[in-house]
């Protein structure tokens, strides 16, 4: 009997080890991290950007004498953006074309006298001098004339003006920003894990929340560097099509299909 009951003893100590053992590694297995997976399917930020924006400067001092359009204007390529009053330029223009007429005709009387012997090389030359530099004042003439004129570099609209007809202004002084028409490009940032398999040509969508609706867009370009903080690189794409309800500064979601 005594036998017997040591029997039970031990029987249910081994048990107890065996149960024990098996709950820690339970709890160990349940505690493994799990291997993350990349989750190609969650949203990420995206603006809207033009495909070309600039900032209009001034590139003489005067008055502003004429916008070529409101805020939110579309505007041509080659269309006037800004005109300025220049009518002491014109001044002067009329003037170097009137000095060039005298030094020719002072320039001609030279040569005609230096066929009669009565005048010197160096009097020919200085003439010719003259003409050269009233030449060259014209072309300064004209140069600065240019500048009372802004014309738009390429189609697209007015963002914003920064003066108003009759404003005076000094050289370098912003005047307007226009940004580019035609189709935007996306701008946002994924995670570099996804470079194993993101190339320029993936397609993805984005949801636009001023709009409510969703784009079809393709990856044009990836930075050449990945953000070592973030561990993000940062991506360009176009938008497929035309879509005139999209403005620049936009903002939504892009969304990756599942790889």
């Amino acid at each position: 009997m005594f036998c017997l009951s040591i029997f039970v003893r031990r029987l249910l100590s081994s048990l107890l080890v065996c149960l024990g053992t098996s709950t820690t590694i339970a709890l160990a297995q349940s505690a493994a991290p799990a291997v993350a997976t990349p989750a190609t399917d969650s949203p990420i930020r995206v603006l809207l950007v033009p495909q070309r924006e600039i900032t209009v400067v001034a590139q003489t001092v005067g008055q502003v004498r004429q916008l070529g359009g409101e805020l939110g204007s579309s505007i041509n390529q080659g269309a006037i953006l800004v005109a300025f009053e220049c009518g002491e330029n014109e001044a002067r223009l009329r003037m170097s074309e009137a000095e060039l007429e005298s030094a020719r005709q002072n320039h001609d009387a030279k040569l005609r006298l230096q066929k009669l012997d009565a005048a010197g090389e160096v009097e020919v030359a200085l003439a010719m001098s003259a003409v050269e530099k009233a030449r060259a004042q014209i072309e300064l003439s004209k140069v600065q004339l240019r500048q009372c004129v802004v014309a738009a570099p390429f189609s697209g609209r007015i963002v914003k003006l920064h003066v108003k007809p009759f404003q005076v202004v000094n050289i370098g002084q912003p005047l307007l920003e226009v940004v580019s028409a035609g189709p935007l490009k996306v701008k946002l940032n994924a995670p570099s894990r996804w470079l194993t398999w993101l190339k320029p040509g993936s397609r993805f969508d984005v949801l636009i929340d001023e709009t409510g609706r969703s784009y079809p867009a393709v990856v044009s370009a990836i930075n050449g560097r990945v953000d070592a903080v973030s561990q993000s690189i940062e991506l360009e794409g176009r938008i497929s099509g035309n879509f005139n309800e999209l403005l620049a500064g936009m903002s939504g979601n892009a969304r990756f299909s599942a790889r």
